[in-house]
């Protein structure tokens, strides 16, 4: 029967002392509320405006730093397309002037009188089938005389 006593006693003193301790928390937290209302009507202000100032001057240095780089990187870029342009210009600047001069050493030789690969071979089928014709006509004259002969 103590040892129940006890027990209880025990049980109601740890009750109590968790009641006291969630009391303290919720105590506590009203306090921070007042304190942060009081900061928030004082000193919030200034502690604003003193971050905007720091923020800004951050903002306007990086975008020093970065401005720097981005004109940088446009004026490399802008170096490097002219250079192309103008080698892509000489190139074809050159390769034209050698077509030009080719151009009439093509003409004369067209001139001369040579033939050109297509009229050869135009010419060389037709020479084909003329030959062919030719055969097939001593063949059948052959086919015909034979025939004369056996009857």
């Amino acid at each position: 029967m103590q040892k129940q006593m006890m027990s209880e006693m025990n049980a109601g003193r740890l009750a109590d002392a968790a009641f006291a301790a969630s009391r303290q928390v919720w105590l506590a937290g009203l306090g921070a509320a007042a304190v942060t209302r009081h900061w928030a009507r004082n000193d919030a202000r200034n502690t604003l405006r003193a971050l905007v100032r720091q923020g800004s001057a951050v903002e306007t240095q990086a975008i020093r730093v970065l401005g720097n780089g981005v004109e940088t990187s446009i004026a490399t870029a802008s170096s490097i397309w002219n250079r192309t342009r103008e080698q892509v210009r000489a190139t074809v600047t050159a390769i034209a002037d050698t077509a030009a001069a080719a151009l009439p050493q093509v003409k004369a030789s067209v001139k001369v009188g040579r033939r050109t690969p297509a009229a050869k071979a135009h010419k060389a089928i037709a020479a084909a089938k003329t030959r062919v014709s030719t055969r097939k006509k001593h063949a059948t004259r052959r086919v015909k005389q034979t025939a004369r002969k056996s009857r």
